[in-house]
């Protein structure tokens, strides 16, 4: 009799600590979004070549030579995704507002879903392959929020007190693994 008594106990420390454990790893690693996306459609702005350098004809520019301010968003940088952890396509962009605010947009971006994943502007250059993984929390970065679907297109507010100068990538950043689900180059246009 009392072996019976021991094993009851037991079986049910067993059980509970099996019960933990799988809470535990469905919280941390939630395996459902592999299997699920989230779809985003937001309006992104019509954006206008750069203007050309000061002192080159053009069709916008003022009396006296100097390049007219575009009356609609421009664009100051962008590239296409590469691959890291999870297959990524799709394009990031960078537009400066008429008004002087600068916002990230992903265009047509196609990514898994996953734990924890944050929008990163960083200064570390986009490699494929593994090698790039790992490397955007190494220098400066900035993060811009979540994520907010891992399908289609959406923008970020980029904060005024941000500074530009060498965040020259963006990486979809899965915060919880330390890992890159992809990134993108944010190149000046040409």
């Amino acid at each position: 009799m009392p072996t019976r008594l021991f094993r009851a106990p037991l079986t049910w420390t067993v059980l509970a600590v099996l019960a933990v454990g799988s809470a535990f790893g469905l919280y941390w690693f939630q395996p459902w979004k592999l299997v699920t996306d989230a779809e985003v459609d937001e309006a992104l702005s019509t954006v206008e070549a750069a203007p050309a350098p000061t002192g080159a004809a053009s069709a916008t520019t003022v009396p006296g030579g100097a390049p007219a301010a575009p009356a609609g968003p421009v664009l100051i940088g962008g590239g296409d995704f590469v691959t890291h952890e999870h297959d990524t396509s799709g394009s990031a962009r960078i537009v400066r507002a008429p008004d002087g605010r600068h916002r990230l947009e992903l265009v047509g971006l196609a990514t898994s879903n996953g734990p924890d994943l944050r929008v990163w502007l960083t200064d570390q250059p986009v490699r494929g392959g593994t090698a790039g993984w790992r490397v955007f929390d190494d220098g400066r970065w900035v993060e811009l929020g979540r994520l907010k679907g891992n399908r289609g297109n959406q923008a970020y507010d980029i904060p005024a007190d941000v500074d530009l100068t060498g965040l020259t990538s963006v990486s979809i950043w899965c915060k919880r693994f330390a890992v890159s689900f992809g990134a993108a180059p944010l190149a000046p246009p040409r």
